[in-house]
């Protein structure tokens, strides 16, 4: 019974708590906005005005009422320039005011401050037909306050509808749906609180404002969100928070006792002050994971555009190395036929600085090849022509070309035959003597005195090629990363031709004949073995591997 009694207290707290709510969740979608602060501003208000509202229109104390009476006008005035502006920025995100416009709050604050004082409301007298005390007293101030009030109003209309004669696409729809809910709010005020009580003596409806407001609300809302749907985290928790403000009102209405309802609305606002923080966090979340959306696709899109820019390298390094190359193939060969005495013969001093060239010319050849292995290995392709291939053979004529080199530097290079013939394996001649070549060659630049040696043999399973030098070796933390690409250790030698990627091609090419490579070393200044096995029965066939879905990153 209490309930229906009181039906119209509780209808018009959800009407209240549904504005608020909704002005709050419109500024928290976007604090720095203009729009939605005034938004959440004429919420306010407007809670605040439907309150004194209804206590001026059910009170039945002449004083209370008469505080009602001029509380409610004072919020009133607020009100109507909330709405003022409001409709003066949207949708805009910042504040840009003409300058007579300023004048509008001061005038504001004289006119609310006179609606407190008795120059508008003298007093309250009378009853209503109900038994409420309803007469109420007019001062001259009333037809200020009405002045200025239906003047802003006014004002307010012209400018949504200037604003939706220029307005295009969803700005246009946007300022629509406010001027639908602008009219429906006004058509309820007229009707309810000013036709029925004027011409029909039927005051009973003032009360439901906060209901007659809330149109104007729920479009204005809705013309705010029409360019930001919320998130469905976001409009749950919003619904909840709404709800359980409901509740909570409701056993406010029911209560009985005055220290109940105390205590009842103690609760309502804790739940209303919870809940408000609850949707803050909740937007805060999703607003950083939109934010972590975005970062992601941007990340995607610059990845994508450093892959292409790797394609771009990778593809200028192997023109460039194909154009590189053949000088000197070119010089290599017309030195060979030099030394070899096919232009006469000449003179010691002159053979010995032409084998000096032809050993630095064969380095840069090397140079050049790793460059060209590395571009093929980064565009993901490496074409391996496998055929019958005699590992002695090719190491000794390694050796046999790298010898000037290491006597430049008087270091003995010696290779240490098998004792017996080795078996014919399958593999790529060219690049098996390519990565003999680079285990030679850095043997030869990183010793600086004593012995190089080189020995290959077999085992039950693999043929297997190693080199020991007496050089500066390699340190324990260096071990794993020495065949990576463009590692030459933590200090490499002095002007050594070279970019430290001989054995990381060396690495990719064993890889692929289905062997193993490694390096031994006790220390630095200790000497240093590189060793490699390859199967002997390998099954290897001519192809093209894609080191796209096999080769692990460097």
């Amino acid at each position: 019974m209490i309930f229906f009694t009181n039906l119209d207290l509780f209808s018009i707290g959800i009407a209240m708590a549904a504005t608020g709510t909704l002005g709050f969740v419109v500024f928290n979608n976007d604090r720095k906005s203009i729009t939605n602060k005034i938004f959440l501003w004429f919420c306010i208000i407007s809670i605040f005005w439907s309150i004194f509202n209804y206590f001026s229109y059910k009170s039945r104390d002449a004083d209370i009422i008469l505080f009602s009476l001029r509380l409610e006008i004072f919020f009133a005035v607020w009100w109507v320039v909330s709405l003022f502006f409001l409709l003066l920025v949207f949708p805009k995100q910042k504040l840009e005011i003409p300058g007579i416009v300023k004048y509008i709050l001061p005038a504001a604050a004289v006119v609310s401050i006179i609606n407190l004082t008795p120059l508008v409301f003298i007093r309250v007298s009378g009853y209503r037909l109900d038994g409420t005390v309803g007469q109420v007293a007019n001062g001259p101030g009333i037809f200020l306050f009405g002045a200025f009030v239906i003047s802003l109003i006014t004002t307010s209309f012209i400018i949504l509808y200037r604003k939706m004669v220029v307005a295009k696409n969803n700005e246009k729809k946007q300022l629509r749906s406010i001027f639908v809910g602008m009219l429906m709010t006004f058509s309820l005020l007229i009707l309810f609180n000013f036709i029925f009580p004027a011409f029909f003596d039927n005051p009973a409806y003032i009360i439901f404002g906060a209901i007659f407001i809330f149109p104007f609300i729920i479009f204005t809302s809705y013309a705010i969100f029409k360019q930001h749907l919320l998130n469905i985290k976001v409009i749950s928790t919003e619904i909840l928070v709404f709800v359980l403000s409901i509740v909570t009102f409701f056993e406010v209405i029911i209560a009985k006792d005055l220290i109940t309802i105390i205590l009842r609305i103690s609760v309502f606002l804790l739940v209303l002050s919870f809940g408000i923080l609850l949707m803050r966090s909740v937007r805060k979340e999703v607003e950083q994971r939109e934010q972590l959306e975005i970062l992601t696709k941007q990340l995607e899109a610059a990845n994508e555009q450093l892959k292409i820019l790797d394609q771009a390298r990778s593809e200028f390094i192997t023109i460039a190395s194909h154009q590189l190359r053949t000088p000197p193939a070119t010089i290599k060969w017309y030195l060979a036929s030099i030394l070899d005495g096919d232009y006469g013969n000449m003179d010691a001093t002159v053979k010995e600085q032409l084998r000096k060239t032809m050993s630095t010319n064969n380095s840069m050849i090397s140079l050049i090849d790793d460059l060209l292995n590395v571009s093929r290995i980064e565009r993901g392709k490496m074409e391996f022509i496998f055929q019958p291939t005699d590992l002695n053979e090719i190491t000794q004529v390694t050796v046999d070309q790298l010898l000037p080199q290491s006597k430049m530097k008087k270091l003995e290079l010696v290779y240490q035959k098998p004792a017996q013939a080795l078996p014919v394996i399958t593999a790529d001649k060219e690049k098996l003597r390519q990565v003999i070549n680079n285990l030679i060659d850095n043997a030869i630049k990183y010793t600086q005195k004593g012995k190089i040696l080189v020995e290959v043999g077999q085992t039950k399973k693999d043929l297997f090629f190693k080199v020991t030098d007496s050089g500066r070796g390699v340190a324990p933390n260096q071990l794993a990363h020495i065949f990576e690409k463009f590692d030459r250790g933590k200090s490499p030698v002095r002007n050594s031709v070279g970019l430290g990627l001989g054995l990381y091609v060396a690495k990719v090419i064993i890889e692929y004949h289905k062997g193993k490579i490694w390096v031994e070393s006790t220390g630095e200044g200790k000497g240093s073995t590189f060793n490699f096995t390859v199967p002997i029965k390998a099954n290897l066939d001519n192809t093209v591997f894609d080191l796209t879905k096999t080769q692990k990153p460097a």
